[in-house]
């Protein structure tokens, strides 16, 4: 029962409340969020432990007119819980629901879309100087977890913060975790500043006895706080943020109202850019995710009362497919390294990490270092694979470019989280790696069809002596059987799966599906041969070729954007080898901003499930009187194409 809960509408009840009110309401908001994500996965761990912190700056600033900036965002539950959409926070994560990071289109108080880390510290950057331009008079907060210091963007933004000391506002939330533990030297500076835990735990109990003093306390707090000062240059000399012209406060212990409330209401007070450190714990108020952060930090739905998962799966996912494949080819290759931003466990290489430390770098979320990172040691002879997800190798566009295809040096990419990605929203689809790689020069791009064609790739990747990049996606595999020994993928070369009169050529995941609408179709009289593509670069010309005839049709399938994606290089090749009177239909994802929802409603959202691709295939064929040639009338339907298709007839 959450009767603090229930009567707070927005940020301003929170004023009406006393510090042990304030405290009862954190108890309830952190069952709230248990409880829903219980039920509908998400990012527990973070979120539970930044409620107090929640708490205390909406107690303290006046949103939205105060512009609160969230880094990442997946910590902003609590936000969401306070600013009016506590009735709807059931539906988080859900189609149609509310989304788990901050969403303009939700709420006034989400004044920024976020969802990739470091970006914040910029974003908040342009709006104080937006402000002050304006000449309006509010307060810009950024939250930025010590994770998100690890990628370079955020300390451009705190460069340029220094250098035009705008009044800015950061909360550094420092929980010594990203995702996993945080790696690197800044990650033990912030260790180094944060260590004086006893020295708060005795600040905070002298405190309260001298604000029972009448009169004498308060005047001994305010003159104690320039001696506190002096305390801390004494004994952490060389502030790195105040050296760059930040003011800086804390450790702050991260879980007191009071003095969060306390350091807020000073931090307003200085006309220039000010960190406030918040030292706070993952998992917070809750056992098992306090004892695995890790575990619980992006959860399925589990258990509340034990955090054991509600379903395991018995068919392993993708990711742990590829780890288990890293593993088995490190054995015999001692010059394959793994390289990954912030993501060992989520990549599935915590076992390559724990068995081969030594040929394990975790550089923290900076994906243009783990790009550099991987084409330096490429160039030496190493065998780098670099394990990204689709969506955060974005970041690091120019160094693919620049610093490895340039080049021709052999990284391989291992993109994780391909195509469509469950529940996270817009900013996590991986939709766009095919279009961003596929006109880097000397670049090779593969999809596996199965959990099987996987571990082939990978092998035969480490082989091509060029840049490589294997996409898979965020799912169970199909539970095909595993070959004991690696078997070669010929370069460019597609696979025939069913033969046919026309042609569909499916890429990666869409293989499957592809074969099972084939199927259905051929009971309609339609002949179609299905080929697994393998690969986007270089294409089976060979093959296409043979299909490339006036009559037929050739269909391309792809779980990625059709702009500039895998049927756009099978037009390509179609135009450079003339052959303009084959019709060619493609059927892929839009270029817009993909909605939150399970991976089959999505897909079925766009026609790319099994009785979607078998509706716009059909279209394809139907005859002005809505019939497929070879059925009879009676069973005819009209073409409905789904979104994200396009058919053209190719005349010069």
């Amino acid at each position: 029962m959450s009767e603090i809960l229930d009567g707070i509408g927005g940020p301003a009840d929170l004023r009406r409340l006393d510090e042990k009110g304030l405290e009862r309401l954190a108890a309830e908001i952190r069952a709230l969020i248990v409880d829903v994500v219980s039920k509908n996965g998400g990012h527990l761990s973070p979120n539970l432990g930044v409620v107090e912190l929640t708490l205390a700056l909406h107690y303290v600033f006046d949103a939205p007119r105060d512009k609160i900036i969230w880094d990442v965002g997946h910590q902003c539950y609590t936000h969401k819980i306070l600013t009016g959409r506590r009735e709807e926070f059931r539906s988080l994560r859900r189609s149609k629901g509310l989304c788990g990071y901050p969403d303009r289109r939700e709420s006034a108080y989400d004044v920024y879309n976020t969802g990739h880390a470091s970006t914040a510290l910029s974003a908040a950057l342009g709006l104080a100087v937006s402000r002050d331009r304006k000449k309006e008079g509010h307060h810009v907060v950024a939250v930025v977890g010590d994770g998100s210091l690890t990628g370079g963007v955020a300390w451009e933004a705190l460069n340029q913060i220094g250098h035009l000391r705008e009044r800015l506002i950061i909360v550094l939330n420092y929980n010594e975790m990203s995702i996993s533990p945080n790696v690197g030297a800044l990650s033990k500076y912030l260790t180094y500043l944060a260590s004086g835990q006893h020295y708060l735990r005795i600040k905070d109990h002298a405190k309260l006895l001298l604000k029972s003093i009448p009169g004498l306390g308060p005047r001994v707090i305010k003159y104690g706080r320039a001696f506190e000062d002096l305390i801390k240059k004494t004994f952490f000399p060389g502030l790195v943020f105040e050296e760059l012209g930040i003011k800086y406060i804390g450790p702050v212990q991260g879980h007191s109202l009071p003095s969060l409330i306390e350091v807020f209401n000073e931090a307003k007070t200085y006309d220039g850019p000010v960190l406030v450190q918040c030292v706070t714990q993952k998992g917070r108020g809750y056992p098992p995710a306090q004892a695995n952060p890790e575990k619980f930090h992006g959860s399925s739905p589990f258990d509340p009362a034990t955090g054991e998962p509600l379903r395991k799966g018995k068919i392993p996912s993708y990711s742990a497919v590829f780890g288990r494949t890293m593993l088995k080819i490190a054995a015999g290759d001692d010059k394959v390294v793994a390289v990954t931003a912030a993501m060992p466990d989520g990549t599935g290489l915590g076992a390559f990490a724990r068995t081969h430390p030594d040929r394990f770098f975790d550089v923290g979320i900076a994906e243009q270092h783990a790009v550099n990172f991987s084409a330096g040691l490429a160039s030496c002879g190493l065998k780098p694979v670099a394990a990204i997800y689709s969506t955060f190798l974005q970041r690091a566009y120019d160094q693919v470019y620049h610093d490895v295809c340039l080049q021709d040096l052999p990284v391989v990419f291992a993109l994780d989280r391909a195509g469509i990605v469950p529940d996270d929203g817009p900013t996590h689809h991986g939709v766009n790696d095919i279009a961003y790689l596929r006109h880097m020069p000397n670049m090779i791009l593969m999809a596996p069809r199965d959990e099987n064609a996987l571990q082939h790739m990978l092998h035969s990747a480490l082989g091509y002596g060029h840049p490589a990049a294997v996409r898979f996606p965020k799912c169970p595999g199909l539970g095909v059987k595993i070959d004991r020994e690696f078997k070669p993928v010929p370069l460019g070369r597609a696979e025939l799966l069913r033969n046919g009169r026309h042609l569909v050529l499916a890429y990666g995941s869409m293989v499957t599906p592809g074969l099972a609408a084939a199927r259905r179709l051929a009971r309609e009289g339609l002949s179609l041969a299905v080929a697994d593509a393998r690969f986007a670069k270089p294409l089976d010309e060979e093959l296409i070729l043979r299909f490339a005839r006036p009559g037929r049709t050739i269909i391309t399938l792809e779980e990625g954007v059709l702009a500039g994606g895998f049927g756009s290089a099978v037009r390509e090749l179609l135009d450079r080898k003339g052959r303009f009177e084959v019709k060619v239909f493609s059927i892929g994802l839009p270029d817009v901003p993909l909605p939150v929802g399970t991976r089959e409603e999505i897909q079925a959202l766009y026609g790319l499930d099994v009785k979607g691709l078998a509706r716009r295939i059909r279209g394809v064929f139907c005859e002005a009187g809505g019939r497929v040639p070879g059925r009879r009338a009676t069973g005819g339907r009209k073409h409905r194409p789904g979104a994200g298709g396009g058919r053209s007839v190719r005349k010069r």
